[in-house]
């Protein structure tokens, strides 16, 4: 993504195929449906036969304590939360149309997608990459929107989520330090049937006597919010996190708890329906009973009739709009600020987590993956279509910069030098994984054997294929990185050969970061002092071009 380009100058933001679908497995769709329909069934069911059911007197408190007015923390939390998760949310659009499909299992296989979100069944009959397969989102709806805007895309939606779990945890202590719990969190069981009784008053279209929410909320209310706090936003980040390379492959048993990484993408997207439905479903609510009083609540915290509380409110919901296209505005301007912004933010993290995490390579061979998405571009320079001609029997990999042995080695020397192997779960920025069996030279073998000088600091891994925007493909890593005992120049791929189109003759490995960073189609090792010196100075092509992230465990 370059800043000083319009995007519909660009046809990789801007292509000529735009069109979007939405295509639900039936199964999924069959299911979907009945747990939607059935509950409205049977409320009109029980409305003709038996008409609507009694709801809890308004003026009685049903495990709820009379609180009073709304605290002034909890009124700037209401909104702020708004901010955060109208960032996220598009933000969280825009990172799905990098890879537009949702999947149950792991290996990510093409036509075992439950959604997808593209027209397009992947071809067989040529190579289609994840790249590929990318599509177009319009920027009114996903932020930064267009195409391959992944690497803005999630910065926006990491600096959002860690500022959206401060105001949540804030929000809870003030929550549970005050009488304040009482009004979200049930103490009886008659909240289920009062719950039930206001729903079918409202999908019966009659509007049930209404509690003072100041006193508290009817039972539909409580538990809407309730579930909304405590179970929806818990549940949002602790799948968020099971998308981590870092925390997947060292602790294989937490993406389990919900069925798999893919898994946990899919119930990361439900829930942001999940609080589209509810923010729709809120916003209707008080828009019909009684939008003067409802607004004047959440805004002043008094219960009066004056419309001031609404043109507060309508000028706050503006104000999220207005940094809703200042957002956009950035991604497009000063797109490098926030790349360095959430490096600061992820640098706190891996400070404090990442630093203490070795991973553990541990799947068995069973769960490698029947298909594995390739991508990026393959080589197209004469000299690599030669040496892959002989099956890369001449290819000599110089090792140079700081170092005090210098050498420059073949596939035989590399492979004398000794082997590991590791069968690993695979993390694409895009969002699709893979698990594979990786076999090669630990690259702490090569560091002994060239000796790096004390001021080397960082290895670069040079590519003979070419970045999205053209130019040699490259990447670096931090000598600490270099050193762990599953970092790897891999050459063999599943008990086999590396393939050309994933990577031959030599391809890196580094198990705790997303797959950008795994140099494929390596053709030289550089030994730097530091990244500025290198490409455009950001630590990789595709940091330079798309402003991929900086730190990439997360």
């Amino acid at each position: 993504m370059r800043a000083t380009t319009h995007p519909k100058e660009n046809q990789v933001h801007y292509p000529a195929d735009r069109r979007f679908r939405i295509r639900i497995d039936r199964r999924f769709l069959v299911a979907f449906a009945c747990l939607a329909i059935l509950p409205v069934v049977a409320a009109w069911v029980q409305y003709l036969m038996a008409g609507l059911p009694a709801v809890a007197d308004p003026t009685l408190a049903t495990g709820q304590t009379a609180a009073g007015p709304f605290p002034g923390w909890l009124r700037l939390a209401h909104y702020v939360n708004f901010l955060f998760l109208v960032l996220l949310a598009r933000a969280g659009i825009s990172i799905l149309m990098d890879h537009p499909r949702l999947y149950w299992n792991d290996d990510c296989t093409p036509g075992t997608e439950w959604l997808r979100f593209t027209p397009i069944d992947v071809p067989r009959n040529r190579v289609w990459t994840a790249k590929d397969d990318a599509r177009y989102i319009s920027p009114w709806l996903g932020l930064p929107g267009y195409r391959h805007t992944v690497g803005v895309a999630r910065h926006w939606h990491l600096s959002s989520a860690m500022l959206w779990v401060v105001n949540g945890a804030i929000f809870i202590a003030l929550l549970l330090g005050t009488s304040e719990w009482r009004r979200l969190v049930p103490t009886t069981w008659t909240v289920v049937p009062d719950a039930w009784a206001v729903f079918v008053h409202y999908i019966t279209l009659h509007i049930p006597p209404e509690p003072d929410p100041l006193v508290r909320y009817n039972g539909l209310q409580q538990l809407s919010y309730f579930g909304v706090v405590f179970l929806m936003a818990p549940l949002s980040i602790m799948t968020g996190l099971a998308m981590s390379p870092a925390i997947d492959n060292r602790f294989r048993w937490y993406p389990r708890l919900f069925g798999g990484r893919q898994a946990a993408r899919s119930i990361h997207y439900l829930l942001l329906v999940g609080y589209t439905l509810f923010l729709i479903a809120h916003v209707t609510m008080v828009a019909i009973v009684d939008p003067l009083r409802n607004m004047n609540d959440i805004v002043f915290g008094q219960n009066d009739g004056s419309a001031l509380g609404l043109v507060i409110g309508l000028l706050a919901i503006a104000l999220v709009a207005g940094v809703a296209y200042v957002a956009h505005w950035m991604s497009w301007n000063r797109p490098r600020i926030m790349q360095y912004a959430v490096r600061h933010m992820h640098a706190v993290m891996r400070w404090i987590i990442f630093k203490h995490w070795h991973t553990r390579p541990e799947y068995p061979k069973e769960d490698i993956s029947p298909y594995f998405w390739p991508n990026g571009k393959m080589p197209t320079s004469p000299e690599w279509k030669a040496l892959a001609a002989e099956d890369f029997r001449e290819f000599r990999m110089p090792v140079t910069g700081m170092v005090r042995n210098p050498v420059e080695l073949s596939m035989a020397d590399l492979k004398a030098m000794g082997k590991r192997e590791q069968i690993t779960l695979h993390h694409c920025i895009q969002g699709w994984s893979g698990v594979a069996q990786w076999g090669g030279l630990p690259l702490g073998r090569l560091i002994e054997l060239v000796k790096p000088m004390p001021e080397a600091r960082f290895v670069v891994f040079k590519s003979f294929g070419d970045g999205l925007y053209g130019g040699e493909y490259y990447d670096t890593q931090p000598m600490a990185v270099a050193l762990q005992a599953d970092t790897i120049l891999a050459w063999e791929m599943n008990y086999a050969s590396l393939p050309e189109l994933y990577g031959a003759p030599l391809r890196l490995r580094v198990e705790s970061q997303l797959g950008y960073k795994m140099v494929k189609w390596i053709k030289s090792i550089e030994f730097v002092a530091s990244v500025k010196t290198v490409g455009a100075g950001h630590g990789g092509k595709n940091e330079d071009d798309e402003y991929f992230d900086l730190i990439p465990e997360i």
